[in-house]
C-alpha cells in the first residue's frame, strides 16, 4: 500500500470515521467549527451524500482514512472544504490532495472558509491557488477561479 494521498468515492465504513475526526475537541478548535453529535453527523452524511449537486471524496493514505472533502453548492456560490483527522497533520497531505480535488470541481468560482488562527490550512489554500476574498465573524474567505 502506498503512503501517497489518494481520492476516492466515499463508501458507508468512511462515515464513522469522518464523525470521530469531526469530533476531536482539537480538530473543532482548529477548525472554528463545533462538532456535531453522532446522531446529527449521520444525519447530516446521509443528507449530503444523497444530495446530487453535493461532490464529497475520502482520503486515503496507506489503506486508512485520512480525511475528506467536499464541495457544495450555495446561494452566494460554490463551496469547498475539506477536513484531515488529527494523526495526519502536518504531513502534506491536504496539500497534496486538494488541488487535484479542486480539478475535479468543475464550478467557479469556488469559496473556502478557513479560521483566522488555522495558519496551516491557510497555507494549504494559498498554495492551491486560493486567495483572501473577505471575512466573516469566524472565519477568512479564499476564493478559487
Amino acid at each position: 500500500m502506498s503512503d501517497e494521498p489518494s481520492l476516492r468515492d466515499v463508501v458507508d465504513t468512511d462515515v464513522p470515521i469522518f464523525y470521530e475526526q469531526q469530533a476531536d475537541p482539537d480538530a473543532a478548535a482548529m477548525a472554528a467549527f463545533p462538532p456535531r453529535s453522532e446522531a446529527d453527523y449521520f444525519a447530516h452524511l446521509k443528507k449530503i451524500r444523497t444530495d446530487p449537486t453535493v461532490f464529497m471524496q475520502t482520503i486515503v493514505v496507506g489503506g486508512a482514512v485520512a480525511g475528506n472533502l467536499v464541495s457544495w453548492a450555495t446561494d452566494s456560490g460554490q463551496e469547498i472544504g475539506y477536513w484531515i483527522g488529527k494523526p495526519y497533520w502536518g504531513k502534506g497531505i491536504a496539500s497534496s490532495v486538494l488541488p487535484r480535488f479542486v480539478a475535479l470541481v468543475e464550478q467557479r468560482p469556488l469559496h473556502a472558509y478557513v479560521a483566522e488562527h488555522n495558519a496551516a490550512s491557510i497555507r494549504v489554500l494559498e498554495k492551491s491557488g486560493f486567495v483572501p476574498g473577505g471575512r466573516t465573524e469566524q472565519h477568512l474567505i479564499y476564493k478559487f477561479g
